[in-house]
C-alpha cells in the first residue's frame, strides 16, 4: 500500500497527512489517485465527525511534481487526467457535511492552495509562505485554485497572488483572510479545533459548513429551501432536543436570578 498520504481514523476524527516529504509533498500520479480515494472514503464514513488536513516535513505542499512530469515524459492528457482525480477528491471534501481544518507549514505553492483551501478552517505556523507559481513554468491554475481562492480573498488579491511572482507569509495570509490563523503550533491547534467539533453538536457544525460551501454556487432561493430543511431535520435529532431544552433551562434560572428592578 502506498505512503504518499497517510491515513488515521480515532475517535471520530480522520487524520489526513501528505506524506512526500522528499519532494515537499508535491503531488504526482499515484498520489493524486490515492488523494481521491481517501476523500471518498473519509466523507462516506458516518463515524468521521471531522477530518485534519497536515503534511509531514518542512512544506505543506510545492504543488505538483514538476521534476518527475518533466523526467517521464507524459503528456498533457495525463497531466489532466491526474487533475480531474485530484479534483475529485476536493469536491468529496468541500460538498461534504464533514468540517474539514488544515495545519500548514513551510511552501504551500500552485496546487497546495488548492489542497489547502479544501478545508474550511485553516492555520499556519509562522513559518508558512504562499505563493501561485503556476506561471513561472507555463501553466495555469488548477486543484481548485481558480475557484476557492477567490472565494477566500477576494478576486483582486487573487490576481495579485496569480499574476505577479509575490510571496505572501503567514501574518500576510492571515491579514488578507487566506488562512485563519497562526498559530507556533499549528497542528495542535488544528486538533483543538477539531476536538471542539467533535466535543459539540457535530452535525450541526457539518451541516454549517455544507451550507456556506454549497451556497456560493446556488440561487438564493435554493440556499434559502436547503436552510429551512435542514435547520428542521436538525430541530428533530435528540440531540439538538437535548441541548434546546438545557439552553431554555439555563435561560430561565439566570432570569430567576436576575434581581428585580
Amino acid at each position: 500500500m502506498t505512503d504518499s498520504i497517510l491515513l488515521e481514523i480515532e475517535d471520530g476524527l480522520a487524520r489526513v497527512t501528505l506524506h512526500r516529504p522528499e519532494r515537499f509533498n508535491a503531488t504526482d500520479i499515484e498520489m493524486g489517485e490515492r488523494w481521491r480515494d481517501i476523500a471518498r472514503r473519509v466523507t462516506a464514513d458516518p463515524a468521521v465527525g471531522a477530518v485534519l488536513l497536515d503534511a509531514a516535513g518542512p512544506a505543506f505542499c510545492a504543488g505538483g511534481d514538476v521534476i518527475a512530469m518533466a523526467a517521464s515524459g507524459i503528456g498533457g492528457s495525463e497531466v489532466a487526467a491526474t487533475a480531474r482525480a485530484i479534483h475529485d477528491g476536493i469536491r468529496a471534501f468541500v460538498e461534504s457535511d464533514t468540517p474539514v481544518v488544515a495545519a500548514v507549514q513551510g511552501a504551500v505553492a500552485g496546487g497546495g492552495l488548492g489542497l489547502m483551501l479544501t478545508a474550511d478552517y485553516v492555520i499556519a505556523s509562522p513559518s508558512a509562505r504562499f505563493v501561485s507559481r503556476y506561471a513561472n513554468v507555463g501553466l495555469t491554475p488548477d486543484l481548485g485554485v481558480s475557484t476557492l481562492l477567490p472565494a477566500a480573498i477576494g478576486q483582486r488579491r487573487a490576481l495579485q497572488l496569480l499574476l505577479q511572482d509575490r510571496a505572501l507569509t503567514a501574518a500576510e495570509a492571515l491579514d488578507w483572510g487566506l488562512v485563519a490563523e497562526v498559530a507556533d503550533d499549528a497542528g495542535a491547534r488544528a486538533r483543538e479545533v477539531a476536538g471542539f467539533w467533535l466535543g459539540g453538536a457535530t452535525a450541526a457544525f457539518g451541516q454549517a459548513k455544507r451550507l456556506i460551501r454549497t451556497g456560493a454556487h446556488r440561487s438564493f432561493a435554493d440556499n434559502l429551501a436547503d436552510e429551512a430543511a435542514t435547520i428542521g431535520r436538525a430541530f428533530d435529532t435528540e440531540e439538538s432536543r437535548s441541548r434546546v431544552a438545557a439552553f431554555a433551562a439555563a435561560s430561565a434560572r439566570r432570569a430567576e436570578e436576575r434581581p428585580a428592578r
